[in-house]
Order: structure tokens, then C-alpha cells, then sequence
């Protein structure tokens, strides 16, 4: 289940993200007995920035952040498995960058956040995120990976 919070002044769906953490949530977890809470929050760069200072020690907006929780897959109850929040701001500046739209760009940033949550780490890993980010872009047909562009 996908708790949607947008907190930005900017008109988003969420049955694009419930597709996908669905989907994703499916392939990754296939023991769990029931799906966990994800809670998905849009926020704006100052809100994303202070978030980043508290968690992170870095007092900078970005683009993604994710907050996995740990969670007990063989219990029937439903529970928070994290959360992933998004700065609109920053996405709305790459899809015009890019030549996308904001609704494909903050999919990539969601994919991207929740590969964090079930436990990959682009940072740690040698190539497993971009492997999964890649699979799951061309699956929902969406643009170029944030690894990707970030590696140019």
C-alpha cells in the first residue's frame, strides 16, 4: 500500500508510483504476506535540504532520499516498510533539462528511492542498483536512469 503525500503546489497522480512499488515490491519480496506501507512524500527543496542536513549531515537540497525501515515480512500485519521523498523543484528542473516530462522524471526518482528501500545502494554496490534501475526504466518505459546521468 503507497501512502501518497504531495506537499508541492504541482498537480501529481499517484497511480503511476502504486504501479511500480507494486510491481517492484512483487519481484523483491515475494515471501512477504502481506504489503507493507510505503509512504511517498513531495516536497520542495527547502523541506528535501533539511531533511538532508538531519540524515546526512549534508546541508544541501537533492533530488531523492530514501528511509528503509526494517520489517518483518513473515507477519501478517501491515507495517511500514520506509519512505521515499522526492524534491519537486530539482525534478521539474531535470525533466526541462532533460526533455521529459515531471511525471517520468519523479517515476525515475521513485525507482531510484526504492531500490534504497529494499536494500541496494549505488553508492556501496559495484553496478547492482544500475543493473536493477536499468530493468525496471525499460520496463515502464521511462527515460534515461539517475545513475546514468550522474556517472556523465
Amino acid at each position: 500500500m503507497l501512502e501518497f503525500e504531495n506537499l508541492s503546489k504541482q498537480d501529481i497522480e499517484s497511480e503511476g508510483f502504486e504501479k511500480i512499488y507494486h510491481e517492484m515490491f512483487s519481484l523483491y519480496k515475494p515471501q512477504a504476506l502481506c504489503m507493507p506501507i510505503l509512504e511517498l512524500l513531495i516536497v520542495d527543496s527547502k523541506s528535501i535540504q533539511e531533511l538532508n542536513r538531519i540524515h546526512r549531515n549534508q546541508n544541501t537540497p537533492t533530488d531523492v532520499l530514501s528511509f528503509p525501515l526494517e520489517v518483518d515480512f513473515t507477519q501478517e500485519n501491515r507495517q511500514v516498510i520506509g519512505s521515499v521523498v522526492i524534491n519537486i523543484q530539482c525534478a521539474k528542473e531535470v525533466a526541462l533539462k532533460q526533455g521529459h516530462s515531471i511525471e517520468c522524471e519523479l517515476q525515475l526518482l521513485f525507482i531510484h528511492g526504492l531500490l534504497h528501500i529494499f536494500g541496494f545502494d549505488h553508492e556501496r554496490d559495484s553496478g547492482e542498483q544500475r543493473v536493477q534501475e536499468e530493468y525496471w526504466i525499460t520496463k515502464f518505459n521511462l527515460p534515461e536512469s539517475l545513475i546514468i546521468r550522474s556517472q556523465r
